[in-house]
């Protein structure tokens, strides 16, 4: 693969289904290395320490990717988890690590193959940003876990406003859906990190279902 492949530009213009789905079949096997290492992606770590600190399992991973955030919140003692993501390729990587009870293939923008109140927490690392998963999305999150269940998600500072996801999160608390909301400026990199994106920001969201 060459650099071009990895360019946050072009996961941050994709647009469709499709377009994610062929973006991440070519990312998918070195995703690990020349993605997240080569930028010391941190987001999976601050992620999976604010949840580790609030809650238990099972837990379920949105956008679970190839397992980095379920590798940090075994390391913490968080199990058992489980994986969706839209991508097969990214399943498949995933799947190998053996860090998950469970995995499947889902859309989080539509309704998931999962019962209502399945999971004490839900977690997700890199989803909520450009290109990829809006707030409507959040509804969906918030059936499938139970009541008290902890949320820790991580969303782009470039969406978090201009796409609705501060909108969404103050409808949700003054409706009383949600409490204890929390969102934590967070750098996405550490100091390896080079290129137009390296200096990206986010929040780190954390609130409970009432």
């Amino acid at each position: 693969m060459t650099d071009k492949d990895f360019d946050l530009d072009d996961a941050y213009g994709l647009r469709t289904r499709e377009d994610i789905l062929r973006y991440y079949r070519s990312l998918a096997p070195n995703y690990d290395d020349d993605f997240a290492r080569a930028m010391d992606f941190r987001v999976p770590r601050l992620i999976a320490e604010a949840y580790a600190a609030e809650a238990i399992g099972p837990v379920l991973d949105v956008g679970a990717g190839t397992g980095l955030l379920a590798a940090e919140l075994q390391g913490l003692g968080v199990t058992p988890v489980d994986g969706v993501d839209i991508s097969p390729e990214m399943i498949a990587i995933a799947r190998g690590k053996g860090l998950y009870r469970e995995l499947r293939e889902g859309d989080v923008t539509g309704r998931l193959d999962l019962p209502d109140s399945a999971y004490v927490g839900c977690v997700s690392s890199g989803t909520f940003t450009f290109g990829h998963v809006g707030p409507e999305a959040i509804g969906e999150l918030l059936r499938v876990t139970e009541s008290g269940g902890f949320f820790a998600l991580s969303v782009h500072s470039g969406v978090y406003a201009a796409a609705g996801f501060a909108a969404r999160f103050r409808t949700l608390e003054e409706e009383g859906w949600i409490t204890r909301f929390s969102a934590e400026d967070i750098a996405f990199y550490g100091p390896p990190a080079t290129g137009p994106h390296a200096q990206d920001h986010g929040f780190l969201v954390t609130f409970r279902k009432v």
